[in-house]
């Protein structure tokens, strides 16, 4: 790997490789620490669970799998960074719908799942 610290990136549902068209953002903090202070000063920090997620921008070809993705229920879906690190979101679904940007034949997708992590 070397120094390359960005560029290049896959990602795959259920193992089908979806085109990167631009971004893409890993998420798999299973919680959320919060500071919390009164009038006495810092009295500690609360922790919140959080739904890990990976959240991409992906060209929309003629075989695109709409479907397939609206019906995920319990999928795995792998994204493989530049930088060497891969995220893998288990008990995976499509969070929200595929709005397809027809000028620019791209999508923006959002997927979450039950777990994540980093390997």
């Amino acid at each position: 790997m070397g120094n390359r610290i960005a560029g290049t990136c896959y990602l795959k549902v259920d193992g089908e490789q979806l085109e990167l068209s631009g971004s893409i953002t890993c998420s798999m903090s299973g919680a959320e620490k919060e500071g919390l202070s009164g009038l006495s000063g810092v009295a500690g920090y609360k922790e919140t669970p959080r739904v890990p997620f990976i959240e991409v921008e992906a060209y929309v070809p003629a075989n695109f799998p709409v479907s397939t993705l609206e019906g995920m229920d319990d999928g795995t879906v792998t994204a493989e960074l530049a930088n060497g690190k891969t995220a893998v979101l288990s008990g995976a679904w499509l969070a929200g719908t595929v709005d397809v940007n027809g000028a620019e034949g791209t999508t923006s997708l959002k997927f979450e799942g039950l777990d994540g992590k980093w390997i």
